[in-house]
């Protein structure tokens, strides 16, 4: 039997490497306990860097990409899986380390996979992806640390992005005040639709400053972008209140940082891992999102996309070009 898959090829002499689609057999696959029929996968920054030189992400070419994917069990050694159940991968390395969705076939273990939520299919969970899943990991924090509705507008820093799009989503659906922080002021009407109720135009947030503290604004922030923006957002939240980490899309250091946010105000800096996450946090997690992300407002974040698609969809979510989530039907 063979299926299409989209393979990153290494050349030796000149250390490039170059996407296109193979046709693959069972046995190329690695070993693990299930064998999976992958209907939908989906693209994120680390598989827009794994699509190209790997960001050192890649272990070892060839290499098939894709660090979500949903489908059905088609064969399974593990007794928690039979063939015909419906379950969603996301973290594990998969995708980076391990081959991953972008092939009609993945084989892995049976502890990287959970069973498809009721209320959701295979196609909304991958329009739910890692971004989803890390975005309601970070709503699920700020919710574990304090935050209710009516405490103040809740930030959402990178707001266009698939893990911003998201949060928008769930917060302003759970009775939040939504103030959406975006470089590209296009997307106003995209991040209203969403449920933001305000739109903060990224400028505001990246200047570096010295001042130990400012007027206290959040009550509580889920920021996909650290640097300069982490450093003033967190001088600008209000007593007691969370901001959950996602990302450093402005670069790993906090410029501009001070003690003062966290022993003059008590704010907490909360690191959010979706990677690594245990079994029982994913299955809350998960049925959290089937009940509070509404699905109408997911479907309007969807570009939908084939395998073929995937080489100048890695580039462009890498230059901050791809807006919302994109959903990848492998077999179309």
């Amino acid at each position: 039997m063979t299926f299409n898959a989209l393979v990153v090829e290494k050349d030796e002499d000149s250390g490039k490497t170059a996407a296109a689609l193979r046709q693959l057999e069972l046995g190329d696959l690695p070993e693990a306990e299930v064998l999976v029929a992958v209907e939908y996968s989906t693209v994120n920054y680390k598989d827009g860097l794994c699509l190209g030189p790997g960001g050192g992400l890649v272990r070892r070419y060839p290499h098939v990409p894709g660090i979500d994917f949903a489908g059905t069990v088609e064969e399974s050694a593990d007794p928690r899986y039979k063939p015909g159940d419906k379950v969603v991968l996301t973290g594990w390395r998969v995708g980076e380390a391990h081959w991953g969705g972008y092939a009609q076939k993945a084989r892995v273990k049976a502890d990287w996979l959970v069973p498809l939520p009721e209320g959701l299919s295979t196609r909304s969970a991958m329009a739910v992806g890692t971004a989803g899943f890390t975005a309601m990991l970070a709503v699920m924090a700020l919710e574990d640390h304090g935050l209710k509705p009516g405490h103040g507008p809740v930030l959402v820093t990178g707001a266009a992005g698939g893990v911003g799009s998201v949060a928008t989503a769930i917060l302003a659906h759970l009775g939040h005040e939504v103030a959406a922080v975006t470089g590209r002021p296009e997307q106003a009407a995209y991040l209203q639709s969403l449920g933001a109720t305000t739109i903060v135009p990224r400028e505001e947030l990246t200047e570096v400053t010295r001042k130990p503290l400012e007027s206290e604004q959040w009550a509580g922030c889920i920021d996909a972008v650290a640097g300069a923006m982490l450093g003033r957002v967190l001088k600008q939240m209000k007593y007691g209140t969370s901001v959950a980490a996602i990302g450093l899309a402005g670069g790993a250091a906090i410029e501009g940082a001070l003690i003062t946010p966290f022993i003059l105000r008590g704010v907490n800096l909360l690191g959010i891992d979706s990677v690594m996450q245990p079994y029982d946090n994913r299955l809350r997690a998960w049925g959290r999102i089937a009940r509070d992300l509404p699905l109408d407002r997911l479907e309007e974040m969807v570009q939908p996309a084939t395998l073929s698609d995937l080489p100048e969809l890695g580039a462009a979510i890498l230059k901050g070009q791809v807006k919302g989530r994109v959903v990848v039907d492998v077999n179309a």
